[in-house]
């Protein structure tokens, strides 16, 4: 397994489970501002990471949605997790956005669409294929992920747990940055259990 992993928490709603969560040393930390996510932020917590960077995570939505959340919450990250295009994301970029582009990956032709974003995005995020955009709880085939071969560096999602440890020590790609943890990790939806996340962290850097 790769040193220096990033580590992305995501779905996160209340300030103190919020301020817990960085404590622990995580790298993003992820606030959904799609509103059919059960883990959608409605309103602005009492506190906002100041060490771990921010992600704001959106689903087809408006530039004016983005522009709105990302000086409301002073967004290091947009994170779009629909069917958002390779131009969608050059306007973004040219405007000086930061961007994580998030893919749905259940066969092999998941991957082959991948190429037209390159040199468009930050990072790829490689999850698992889910009617809600995220948040399943279920792994993906991580193998089909030797295909590939582009240059953008991506984080691994969709399911990852508590038990996820050993499999994670044993995958290896060399564009592969970190990992995105959401629902396994949780108490109730946009509640992180902080225990769990600690220990998870311990063993895999042990």
């Amino acid at each position: 397994m790769k040193q220096n992993l990033l580590i992305k928490v995501c779905g996160m709603t209340q300030a103190e489970n919020i301020r817990a969560a960085e404590d622990l040393g995580t790298d993003l930390i992820g606030f959904i501002f799609y509103p059919k996510s059960p883990r959608c932020v409605c309103q602005l917590p009492a506190y906002l990471p100041e060490k771990a960077k921010r992600v704001g995570v959106f689903v087809n939505q408006s530039k004016d949605e983005l522009d709105m959340y990302a000086d409301r919450f002073n967004l290091d990250y947009l994170q779009l997790h629909g069917n958002e295009s390779p131009e969608y994301c050059r306007s973004l970029q040219s405007r000086g956005f930061k961007l994580i582009k998030a893919f749905s990956i259940a066969k092999d032709k998941d991957l082959s669409g991948i190429a037209a974003y390159e040199n468009l995005c930050d990072y790829y995020l490689f999850d698992t294929e889910t009617s809600l955009y995220g948040g399943s709880g279920t792994p993906f085939d991580w193998s089909l992920l030797k295909q590939y071969n582009g240059t953008t560096p991506f984080l691994l999602s969709g399911g990852i747990g508590p038990h996820s440890v050993r499999a994670l020590q044993s995958f290896h790609h060399p564009q592969w940055a970190g990992i995105d943890l959401n629902s396994r990790f949780e108490s109730s939806p946009g509640i992180k259990d902080i225990s769990r996340l600690q220990t998870f962290i311990n063993q895999l850097s042990a």
